[in-house]
C-alpha cells in the first residue's frame, strides 16, 4: 500500500505508527495481515501488521523485509526477555514488564510477568490477529517459567496471587482490576520515595493499593495517609500493609475523592512533609487536553497548599499527550495559584522495563516530579 503522505523520515527514524488517513487504501484487508508500505514512487519503505479499524492502521515491524512473521516474534519476544534478566534482580522483583510494545519491536502487545502468570493486552483487533502464536513463544523462553497467561481483555474470574516487588509483598488479582493490583511503572520511583521517607508524614492521593505507602512505611515514614476513591482498592492497601508486618493508627487508608479530601484538610489546616499525586489520565484524547489541563492545575494548587513548609511534592502524570514540559509548567502553574513556589529537584519516568525510543515520544508517557514546596 501507498502513503498518500510523505513520511519517509519518520519512519527511517524509527516511528513504528502509520494512521490511516496517510494511506492509500483501496481493498478490503484482513486483521494482522502483514503488509508493505510504500512510499508515492512505489519504493518499499517498511513492513507491518495491518488494522482494518482502529485510527492506526499499520504498526511497522522493520524497515527490511522478513520471511518468517512468527520466527521475528519470537526471537524479538526472545531479546526482550533477555535485556530483563540483565535489569532486573528476580530474587527481590517477581511482577515486571516483559514486553512494552513498539519499544521492544513488538508494537501493539504488552505483556507484564507476575510470579509464574502472564498477563497480555493487545492494542486493536490487528494486534490480536498478528501475534496469534504469542501464547507459545511465551511458554518456550528459556528460564521463564510461566504457569498460565491471562488476556487482559477477555479475563474472566478472578485470578489472585501474591508478587514481590523489591523485597515488599503484594496481593493482586489478574482477573479484576486496573493493571492487576499493581502499577509496574512506577517501581523505581516507589524507590526514590522510600529513600526521602523518613520521619516524615506521608500523603499518597490516587493511592490505588497502597504501593507508594507501603514503600514509604518501609524507608520509615512516621505517618502515612492513602486516599483512593475506590473502596475496594484501599481495601487491598490494608492488606499489602498487613502482608508486610506495617500496621497501627500510624497508617490510615481513606476511600474519598482526592479533590474533596484535599478541600477539606485544606480547611483544617493538615499538612504532610511528603505529597504523592499519581492520578489517572485526565488527557486520553488530544481533544481532551484543555480539561485535563485545568484539572492538573486544580489539583496541584490543592495539593500543594497542603505540603508542610519545605516539604517534599511528587505529582506525576501518565499521558502521553501531555509533554513534559508542558507538565512542569502545570505543577508550576497550580503551586503558584496556592500561594507557594516549587523547587524541582528531578524529573523521572517509567523503570527500565518500560524502555523509550527516541522517535517514538507517544511511547514515553510516565512523569514523575520530585521537588520541594515553600
Amino acid at each position: 500500500m501507498k502513503l498518500r503522505k510523505d513520511l519517509t523520515r519518520s519512519l527511517k527514524r524509527g516511528h513504528p505508527w502509520l494512521y490511516r488517513d496517510a494511506l492509500a487504501v483501496s481493498d478490503l484487508i484482513a486483521d494482522g495481515t502483514v503488509v508493505e508500505v510504500l512510499d508515492r514512487g512505489g519504493r518499499r519503505l517498511a513492513t507491518g501488521f495491518w488494522d482494518a479499524s482502529g485510527p492506526i492502521a499499520v504498526r511497522v515491524l522493520s524497515l527490511e523485509p522478513f520471511a518468517d512473521p512468527a520466527k521475528l516474534v519470537r526471537e524479538r519476544l526472545g531479546g526482550a526477555w533477555q535485556r530483563r534478566r540483565a535489569a532486573l534482580d528476580f530474587t527481590r522483583t517477581n511482577a515486571f514488564r516483559l514486553v512494552h510494545g513498539e519499544a521492544d519491536a513488538l508494537p501493539g502487545v504488552h505483556v507484564d510477568a507476575y510470579a509464574d502468570f502472564a498477563s497480555v493486552r493487545f492494542d486493536g483487533a490487528g494486534a490480536r490477529a498478528f501475534y496469534g502464536e504469542l501464547w507459545s513463544a511465551l511458554l518456550e523462553l528459556d528460564g521463564l517459567v510461566i504457569q498460565s497467561i491471562v488476556d487482559r481483555e477477555q479475563r474472566g474470574g478472578s485470578v489472585p496471587l501474591e508478587v514481590l516487588e523489591n523485597g515488599l509483598r503484594f496481593a493482586v488479582d489478574l482477573g479484576s482490576g486496573q493493571k492487576g493490583g499493581l502499577f509496574l511503572d512506577q517501581r523505581e520511583n516507589r524507590v526514590e520515595v522510600e529513600r526521602r521517607a523518613n520521619g516524615r508524614r506521608v500523603l499518597n492521593l490516587f493511592g490505588y493499593t497502597g504501593a507508594f505507602s507501603l514503600y514509604a512505611a518501609r524507608g520509615g515514614a512516621v505517618a502515612t495517609d492513602t486516599v483512593d476513591s475506590a473502596k475496594p482498592a484501599i481495601e487491598a492497601a490494608r492488606v499489602n500493609f498487613g502482608l508486610n508486618g506495617f500496621s497501627g493508627p500510624e497508617h490510615a487508608f481513606v476511600a474519598a475523592d482526592a479533590f474533596a479530601f484535599l478541600e477539606a484538610a485544606q480547611r483544617e489546616d493538615r499538612t504532610w512533609d511528603l505529597v504523592i499525586s499519581d492520578p489517572p489520565s485526565f488527557a486520553r484524547s488530544k481533544t481532551a487536553l484543555p480539561a485535563a489541563r485545568d484539572a492538573y492545575r486544580r489539583l496541584h494548587r490543592l495539593a500543594a497548599a497542603v505540603v508542610a513548609p519545605d516539604g517534599l511534592f511528587c505529582p506525576a502524570s501518565c499521558s502521553s499527550h501531555v509533554g513534559r514540559d508542558d507538565f512542569i509548567g502545570l505543577v508550576e502553574e497550580g503551586v503558584r495559584a496556592a500561594g507557594r513556589r516549587f523547587q524541582l529537584e528531578t524529573l523521572r519516568g517509567a523503570g527500565v522495563d518500560h524502555p523509550a525510543l527516541p522517535a517514538f515520544p507517544e511511547g514515553n508517557y510516565l512523569k514523575f516530579a520530585i521537588g520541594t514546596v515553600s
